[in-house]
């Protein structure tokens, strides 16, 4: 059974000390700027691969990593708009905004499904269900490397909008 996500604001610093302090040994040389690029905007869309090239290089390098991992993506490479990188900061300040739960939105599963795949063609939504938790179901048309008619259920065992996914699509990285 997973743990709840949902947990006291005043908590939540001292429970997440220990993976902060982690976090910080794995990336010692890198500047904010940086780390708030591979930790929050890039999180869900970047290849492991790239953060350990990305990790390797000194910060003078870094720039040139950063434009060239936005070239591949950019659907249109004769353009100077990347409409890949748009919609990507679009879905990131989406997920934030609107699937917050005692931690920020694109840590959240509905946030990281958001960002991943944009959102979904319908969503049903049961928040008072007689036979459990609150719940609701996001329907995709296709999800590459899942298919066609994707269904993917997101249950709220902690009853303060912290939905947890309850069966994960294929990676699609």
């Amino acid at each position: 059974m997973r743990p709840k996500l949902c947990v006291s604001r005043m908590l939540l610093p001292l429970l997440l000390l220990p993976s902060v302090l982690a976090a910080q040994s794995l990336y010692p040389r890198l500047s904010p700027e940086y780390k708030k690029w591979l930790r929050e905007d890039v999180r869900s869309i970047i290849k492991d691969q790239e953060r350990i090239e990305f990790l390797k290089l000194a910060d003078d390098q870094r720039d040139q990593l950063l434009a060239d991992f936005w070239a591949r993506r950019n659907p249109n490479p004769t353009s100077k708009d990347n409409s890949f990188k748009q919609e990507h900061y679009r879905r990131l300040s989406y997920a934030n905004e609107h699937f917050a739960a005692a931690i920020p939105g694109f840590e959240t599963d509905r946030g990281r499904i958001y960002i991943l795949y944009g959102p979904p063609d319908r969503i049903d939504p049961h928040p008072s269900p007689s036979d459990g938790y609150p719940y609701e179901v996001w329907h995709y048309p296709h999800i590459k490397g899942s298919g066609d008619e994707v269904s993917l259920k997101f249950v709220d065992e902690s009853a303060c909008g912290a939905h947890q996914l309850e069966n994960e699509p294929p990676d699609n990285q």
